[in-house]
């Protein structure tokens, strides 16, 4: 270890490694934007900048496998609140026809200061409405301006209402539209690299939104360019229903047929999968992003999340869309899993430390970066977090920092660090700009909303 790092991380009431260690009044040293060691208090290096986490919980950043950031532009719309997900989106395919390039930069900037607020350090994004051109670019220009790292998935649509669909034309393309466009921006902005800020996935929308030559092809493209896939799945029982109307088999062998059943794919939501399904899945390697607020809010039930990671399933978790979660706090959504797990399988189904794995090493599994995100062990990327609870909040919790952690609250990210730079700062995004974007944010939404 050198005889100064770059940043230095001490005497945090406890610090967890990983799953598998915690060291009571730890420290951790970044060099690099690596991390370079980890230890107990009274051995720690000199560090060109040392944040103090005393009294406070150190984790490995977590990780967002499932979001739709635009829709922070259309927050808790008060028409589409209580329907169903068919309902929900058909209220507001109309509203999101209206997205364009401003639109798509302001909400994910305004998203990721969100995420990053809540303790994320790395987060995909599923942008599928595409009225416009060059949309993912704006996200990834605004990933870049923070230095957040993000995984930006190419979404789409192809089959409209004209076509049996639910979206309208305007949101929809053509295949060789949405596959030219897959590949140009795997070209432009893809970084294979260890380390990567950026990187690009593909993403078909849902097995109603997109037409089975679109599903094969991207399937295809994933493995000519060596990207990893990603989609919604078994989500609904409607989805069941259209699946067998349409295609004459249920979603999850369909998924098989067009060549997704692979390691390198992860789905969102995956409710409704019957046993059978599940371990094929589970055999396949596929990966599932939890996200248990929006299960709650849109009431379509959620998934068996202990029986897949038993079945050795990789599970994340996800904040799904800002327009039907309304929140990007992935503490939340993290003490959403431990109570939905609970709340299944009873209280010996889910622990803090269970939910907590799942947001760090889980999303990092489905994300293909298990080797250097949702952990702090020597050489894993410097994504980290500082937690901060109310001392009214914490009063009379004594004897486990992380069950305390998600059980009192609520908590929000005191220090958040991604690649070795602090982007949170006493709880404050530490961005110059967010003080114009929030006001474009607002003007952008209200012409979204109003149709102005």
């Amino acid at each position: 270890m050198p005889s100064a790092v770059d940043l230095l991380v001490k005497d945090a009431e406890l610090l967890v490694v990983d799953g598998e260690r915690e060291i009571p009044g730890g420290w951790v040293a970044v060099t690099g934007g690596r991390v370079t060691a980890v230890g107990a208090g009274g051995t720690e290096p000199e560090a060109t900048t040392t944040v103090s986490a005393a009294g406070r919980l150190v984790t490995p950043g977590l990780i967002n496998t499932h979001h739709h950031i635009y829709q922070n532009l259309t927050r808790s719309y008060a028409p589409a609140v209580n329907g169903t997900l068919f309902d929900w989106l058909t209220t507001l395919y109309p509203l999101w026809a209206r997205l364009d390039e401003e639109a798509a930069y302001v909400s994910a900037y305004v998203g990721m200061a969100e995420l990053l607020m809540g303790g994320c350090t790395t987060s995909s994004d599923h942008l599928y409405v595409h009225p416009r051109p060059n949309l993912v670019d704006a996200e990834i220009r605004a990933a870049r301006d923070i230095g957040f790292r993000f995984h930006a998935t190419r979404g789409s649509m192809t089959r409209s209402v004209e076509d049996g669909g639910l979206p309208p034309r305007s949101v929809t393309q053509t295949t060789d539209e949405v596959l030219a466009d897959s590949e140009r921006l795997i070209k432009a902005h893809h970084d294979p690299e260890p380390g990567a800020l950026i990187r690009v996935a593909l993403a078909p929308c849902s097995p109603f939104s997109v037409t089975k030559d679109v599903m094969t092809a991207t399937a295809e493209l994933a493995e000519r360019h060596d990207v990893r896939l990603h989609t919604h799945l078994a989500e609904d029982r409607d989805e069941d229903t259209y699946c067998l109307e349409t295609y004459g088999c249920r979603p999850v062998e369909y998924f098989e047929d067009t060549g997704w059943m692979s390691d390198r794919t992860w789905v969102a939501h995956c409710i409704y999968p019957n046993d059978d399904e599940l371990h094929r899945l589970a055999g396949a390697g596929v990966g599932v992003a939890h996200c248990p607020s929006s299960n709650m809010l849109i009431g379509g039930g959620t998934a068996r999340v202990k029986e897949m990671r038993e079945l050795g399933l990789p599970v994340g978790i996800g904040c799904d869309g800002s327009a039907s979660t309304d929140h990007a706090s992935l503490w939340m959504e993290t003490r959403g899993a431990l109570l939905l797990g609970r709340y299944r399988g009873g209280p010996g189904a889910m622990t803090a430390r269970d939910a907590l794995d799942i947001a760090t090493r889980g999303s990092a599994r489905c994300l293909g970066r298990a080797d250097e995100l949702g952990h702090l062990r020597p050489g894993a990327c410097a994504d980290l977090v500082v937690w901060d609870l109310h001392e009214v909040a914490l009063a009379g919790a004594l004897s486990d920092p992380v069950e305390s952690w998600l059980r009192c609250g609520p908590a929000r990210a005191w220090v958040t660090v991604v690649g070795g730079r602090i982007l949170v700062d006493r709880g404050e995004p530490v961005l110059s700009a967010l003080g114009d974007v929030l006001r474009d944010h607002g003007r952008v939404a209200r012409g979204m909303q109003r149709g102005v």
